[in-house]
């Protein structure tokens, strides 16, 4: 290859190169800071492409989406002077880059270290504020609001746009939490035992009165019996009665048969009697 040609490409790559470094991209999901030399010249970029002066002007793109800081769970004391252990988070996003890059050269870490500061100064503030009960569930979303007010009064001159800020939760120390569950554990236990107390006397209640009603019912029952029988009883002397009074002869013969049968039920029944006794009455007049 001749001189000139590999000249002229050198020179072609040269201007190549310059026309591409010559323009940028923004894409809808960044904001870009452009500098002259650098100092801070123009961030009103919008998405697409733009041209700059190579060696001249160089840019800094930043991320324009939601961005999620997740502080460490910190304690704080409430009203009654008891810890509470809070985690929380905030969502923010540049709103204008210029007054970002100035107030922290453009390092997210320097923003989301500020935004730590006030977010915890917040929580200190609205915590010592009310009680356990009060910061866990009543007021929850109460503190959540002002916290979210208050950051963005002080951080919309950084250029910092607060989207929303979260309690994650709320929890005792972990000494404590064990002591309050060893209450909760001996609390439920006294329930359980009050109320099995409670079941056992119902129990009794219930089976004394199922037995007393059980004595009732055996007893009428034996009354009803014994008034059935003796109706019975008195009715069968009556018709034995009159039977007894329309054939006198006939009725003592036929008990007197009805008692030997009853004696001599068997082969071996013996029974020594004097032969003349009223029992063998209807023998000896067996010649009738």
């Amino acid at each position: 290859m001749s001189p000139a040609k590999t000249m002229s490409l050198i020179i072609g790559a040269i201007i190549l190169w310059l026309a591409s470094a010559s323009f940028f991209t923004v894409n809808e999901r960044e904001v870009a800071v452009k500098f002259r030399l650098g100092e801070f010249l123009r961030a009103d970029y919008e998405p697409g492409i733009h041209f700059k002066i190579p060696f001249i002007n160089n840019v800094r793109k930043f991320d324009s989406r939601v961005m999620t800081f997740d502080a460490e769970p910190e304690s704080y004391l409430t009203v009654e002077l008891k810890n509470v252990i809070v985690d929380s988070f905030i969502k923010w996003r540049i709103s204008n880059v210029s007054d970002f890059y100035v107030s922290f050269a453009g390092d997210e870490r320097r923003a989301t270290q500020r935004l730590s500061v006030l977010i915890k100064n917040g929580l200190r503030d609205e915590i010592g504020k009310r009680t356990i009960q009060e910061a866990i569930s009543g007021e929850r979303s109460v503190i959540m609001d002002i916290i979210t007010r208050q950051i963005e009064e002080q951080v919309g001159q950084f250029g910092i746009e607060v989207v929303d800020v979260r309690i994650k939760r709320i929890e005792l120390p972990s000494e404590v939490s064990e002591s309050v569950y060893n209450r909760m554990i001996a609390e439920r236990d006294r329930v359980a035992k009050d109320l099995r107390s409670r079941g056992a006397e119902a129990a009794e209640r219930i089976r004394a009165d199922a037995d007393r009603q059980r004595t009732i019912i055996i007893a009428e029952a034996y009354r009803d019996a014994e008034q059935l029988r003796g109706e019975g009883d008195a009715r069968a002397a009556q018709i034995y009665a009159e039977a007894f009074e329309q054939d006198r002869e006939f009725y003592e013969f036929y008990r007197s048969l009805n008692a030997y049968r009853d004696v001599f039920n068997k082969p071996e029944d013996i029974m020594v009697l004097d032969p003349q006794s009223e029992f063998f009455r209807y023998f000896n007049q067996s010649s009738r």
